[in-house]
């Protein structure tokens, strides 16, 4: 009578707090968010989330991210990373979307993983036009 979908469909949120220091990588098939400092490898399947006084060293990987705080270090988000105006972000970044505040750093290397394929079709189809026009 009753599903087991609705635990499937809900997402956990995991929470490291504010004076909180873990050294060591981070696994999570939810959101994290993060208060306090981490210096290792993060992988979520959702969202991450740094709080204002969040600080994380190392590298992480995830399917969304929101930074308030400070990152330094290689960061590969698989959807959208917004940067607001009070984060500090350094390091090499890969993203597919990005939204960025007016006042935050953003002091990366910054690769966009679809806009090059789009780019190469894009070529190809004008390379098909001229083809077909010559005709």
């Amino acid at each position: 009578m009753f599903s087991d979908k609705k635990e499937d469909q809900v997402s956990e949120r995991n929470l490291i707090a504010r004076n909180t220091t873990i050294i060591g990588d981070i696994k999570s098939e939810g959101d994290v968010r993060i208060d306090g400092n981490i210096e290792g490898n993060i992988e979520i399947s959702g969202r991450l989330i740094i709080g204002k006084s969040g600080v994380i060293n190392g590298t992480s990987i995830c399917e969304n991210a929101d930074i308030e705080g400070t990152f330094d270090g290689k960061l590969t988000v698989n959807s959208l990373l917004t940067i607001k105006s009070t984060s500090k972000i350094s390091g090499e970044v890969v993203i597919n979307k990005l939204s960025v505040e007016p006042g935050a750093e953003f002091n990366v290397t910054c690769s966009m993983k679809n806009s090059v394929k789009e780019l190469k079709h894009q070529n190809v189809s004008k390379k098909e036009e001229k083809k077909s026009a010559a005709s």
